[in-house]
């Protein structure tokens, strides 16, 4: 695990700047790519300094569901084919804490899907 790492921030390495912190490109509506393959596309992106996060629409992947991923994990995006690259396999992905709208900005919900993730962390 490196402890540099924040889970809640999009990488120094992006060259992307969120609409809600400034920036001039959104990424909702893109396809979402994991390590082994799609899993859905971006129905929410939000900005926030410091509790950054992606909501993936995962359709007839995981029967209609989403997931919460945050930024972190994100390693590239491709604007002009409009695909974000994750660095977490599907398996991953699915085996994350439920996403729970009602707690997304809930600070323990949070620190328990950071935990997760960090496992991982950065590929």
């Amino acid at each position: 695990m490196n402890p540099m790492w924040d889970p809640w921030s999009y990488r120094e390495t992006l060259d992307y700047k969120p609409v809600d912190d400034g920036g001039d490109r959104s990424i909702t509506g893109f396809h979402v790519e994991a390590v082994d393959g799609g899993i859905g596309k971006i129905d929410e992106a939000t900005g926030a300094v410091g509790s950054r996060y992606i909501v993936v629409d995962t359709g007839p992947w995981i029967f209609g569901s989403k997931v919460l991923l945050p930024a972190g994990v994100i390693k590239n995006i491709d604007f002009a084919d409009e695909r974000v690259f994750v660095d977490r396999t599907k398996a991953e992905i699915k085996d994350a804490p439920e996403y729970d709208p009602d707690r997304r900005d809930d600070a323990g919900y949070r620190d328990r899907l950071g935990d997760y993730y960090a496992g991982g962390s950065p590929r």
